[in-house]
């Protein structure tokens, strides 16, 4: 899991240093059927970037709490082992 934080910390990194070098490139214009809309190429990218990731979480978290009730009604939960002081097992 360490492992995938670090990763995720790097591509943060390298698209913060992509925005930074491209501040000053020259307007896009990007067409879809009857919108035309004129935007930076940074915004465009970190925009790409952002919905990318949202559309992720959008699909990935009902799943993860699907599967965490599953395993919640099947009894495959990790039983506790730390039990407080003075109590009986």
């Amino acid at each position: 899991m360490q492992f995938f934080y670090w990763l995720m910390f790097l591509i943060v990194i390298a698209v913060a240093i992509f925005a930074i070098q491209n501040s000053a490139a020259p307007l896009i214009t990007i067409k879809f059927l009857i919108w035309k809309l004129e935007t930076s190429l940074v915004y465009t990218v970190l925009g790409s970037i952002g919905l990318g990731i949202l559309f992720t979480l959008l699909f990935w978290i009902p799943r993860a709490l699907r599967a965490s009730f599953r395993a919640k009604r099947s009894g495959h939960e990790i039983p506790s082992t730390y039990t407080r002081v003075g109590e009986n097992k």
